[in-house]
């Protein structure tokens, strides 16, 4: 009885000290997936960040669908009768799918070096609401923002 006894409470302990021990997802913006006027909104973009982040918008876009392309492919091509088979095919997916986010935090840590110091900031401020970890950059001094 004792001995299970310390073997729960030990679990709990464990579980509860080291829930914050864990990594958590990035921040991301979403650039090319959240609308950009939601963006330009939230964030009060000026019109050089707002024209760059139109580009940007574009630019995740297209490689996007080339990354989904490559992935309805695989999926197509690829024989899925054996284990190694499912494996290879799971290799590549994941492949694929970590492209897809690394294009994103890319193009995201591309907007965020745009941002000013507030708009620095208020994504930080939005991150830690979300309990998400922002992505590191250092913000632009711009002499026509608030």
């Amino acid at each position: 009885m004792i001995k299970s006894l310390n073997l729960i409470l030990t679990t709990f302990f464990l579980l509860f000290f080291t829930h914050g021990v864990f990594s958590q997802e990035d921040c991301i913006l979403g650039v090319g997936i959240t609308k950009d006027s939601v963006l330009v909104d939230v964030f009060q973009l000026n019109a050089i960040q707002t024209e760059k982040l139109t580009g940007y918008s574009e630019e995740v876009k297209y490689t996007q669908d080339i990354l989904n392309k490559t992935l309805q492919e695989i999926r197509e091509r690829h024989p899925q009768s054996t284990v190694a088979e499912l494996s290879k095919l799971a290799s590549e997916y994941t492949f694929i799918m970590d492209s897809m986010f690394s294009v994103q935090t890319t193009i995201d840590k591309k907007l965020l070096v745009l941002f000013n110091e507030k708009q620095y900031t208020l994504y930080h401020t939005l991150c830690a609401e979300a309990f998400k970890s922002p992505i590191v950059v250092v913000p632009a001094v711009y002499r026509d923002s608030l």
